[in-house]
């Protein structure tokens, strides 16, 4: 596999970046209250707001570190703080120090909105809102009094179109189509084929049955459906339905456990057929599971990024400087989920501070100005029109026990045919 092209086109802002992750200094993680009240004009000419002050910028994390998405959560947190710490060691932005204050929901919506609500008055924005269903539960607060620039760890399409929030990569409809496509591309699926289609209830499932279907009706494929709870974990009915309607490849829009269990309960029945996931459809440890060695098979997933045990200069640096950081932590795509979020915040705020305006209308524009931020993960992205993803391309990736992270690319970053003029599903 010809790997040479992406690391050329992202050599200069990985080399930026590794310089960044070698940087040491204090912690930046608070629990302050208080934000910066209504905007004013400060020290230098700067306008500040909600969460800035004379010394410090608050952002705020609403993750799940004890729900369906425990793992992920610990790590795209972890991953801020790596980042708000060299950040600051570097002295910050404007001139102030980065803080992050971090609320567990636990992936209860109760919870999720609590801490929403018990955040929002004291923070800038949000550089983490894990949970689809969540973030579009206040969807109408942030656009219609809020404001406030959230980065949430969400994919779904119904989150397009606002300019306060702002996913980083394609949605799940557009990956669904690009993983879909994959197993084209490799002839494992052809037309007249049935597919199955495994997803959560609620927004995340739903719009990627959205580009299922789209990808199908292009294909000439048919879906098979079916869907399920976020605390269901046994696929055993699952499975023994799409086996019995003959499907061909299924594809899974669900969690970690959702798709080790698909995985393991049709190796177990000697039903061998292709798996595709979604970005949250997989944890380096469940390769430490009796699925394991099914996963490494015939499982693949669709990401918006190199994954973190890639060899290229980007992943491999910030793989070192976590593990420097976190030395008994695991290493998962929810490594590079994390930090890009945080990066892309910072340039955010970096931009706002030299249009003199770091308030949350401030921020929100100034993010409208990366047309081609290259972090250093195999995508470019494009934030210029708050109606369209940050890109359209996914790169595929399947289970690997050798490597670090769990994970190895098997397809670079590319869109599929049927993705390249689709509309997202908002």
């Amino acid at each position: 596999m010809n790997r040479s092209g992406p690391h050329r086109r992202t050599r200069r802002a990985t080399a930026a970046l590794a310089a960044a992750l070698v940087l040491t200094g204090a912690a930046g993680c608070s629990a302050k209250a208080g934000g910066g009240g209504e905007d004013k004009p400060a020290e230098g000419g700067v306008t500040t707001g909600t969460g800035v002050t004379a010394t410090a910028i608050r952002l705020g994390a609403l993750t799940d570190m004890t729900g369906v998405y425990a793992s992920l959560g610990k790590s795209v947190t972890q991953a801020q703080q790596l980042w708000i710490k060299q950040a600051n060691a570097s002295g910050g932005i404007c001139g102030r120090r980065l803080e992050l204050t971090v609320r567990d929901h636990g992936y209860d919506p109760q919870k999720a909105l609590a801490g929403y609500t018990e955040l929002e008055p004291q923070v800038l924005g949000f550089a983490q809102f894990i949970g689809s269903p969540f973030v579009a539960a206040v969807k109408d607060r942030v656009e219609g009094q809020d404001k406030g620039l959230v980065v949430p760890q969400a994919w779904s399409a119904s989150l397009l179109g606002s300019a306060s929030i702002r996913t980083i990569g394609a949605t799940y409809d557009i990956e669904t189509v690009n993983a879909v496509g994959y197993l084209l591309d490799q002839k494992r699926i052809a037309s007249g084929d049935r597919i199955g289609h495994v997803y959560f209830e609620g927004d995340y499932g739903e719009n990627a049955l959205a580009g299922a279907k789209h990808a199908a009706g292009k294909a000439g494929l048919t879906i098979v459906e079916q869907k399920i709870k976020p605390t269901d974990n046994d696929m055993s009915a699952q499975v023994a339905a799409l086996k019995q309607a003959g499907v061909k490849a299924v594809v899974v829009s669900a969690g970690p456990k959702q798709a080790a269990s698909l995985v393991g309960v049709a190796a177990a029945g000697g039903w061998n057929v292709p798996v595709v996931g979604n970005n949250s459809a997989f944890a380096p440890q469940l390769l430490a599971t009796p699925a394991g060695a099914a996963l490494q098979k015939d499982y693949y997933v669709a990401a918006s990024s190199l994954p973190i045990g890639d060899p290229a200069p980007g992943p491999a640096a910030l793989a070192a400087a976590y593990k420097a950081e976190y030395p008994d932590a695991g290493l998962d795509n929810g490594v590079v989920a994390g930090y890009t979020a945080a990066a892309v915040y910072g340039e955010a705020l970096k931009k706002a501070c030299a249009d003199k305006d770091l308030t949350r209308a401030g921020v929100g524009k100034a993010l409208l100005g990366l047309k081609s931020y290259d972090g250093g993960f195999g995508i470019t992205h494009d934030f210029s029109d708050p109606k369209a993803p940050s890109t359209r391309q996914s790169v595929i990736m399947k289970p690997d026990a050798q490597v670090p992270g769990g994970l190895k690319v098997v397809k670079e970053a590319a869109v599929a045919p049927a993705a390249q003029d689709y509309t997202p599903a908002g």
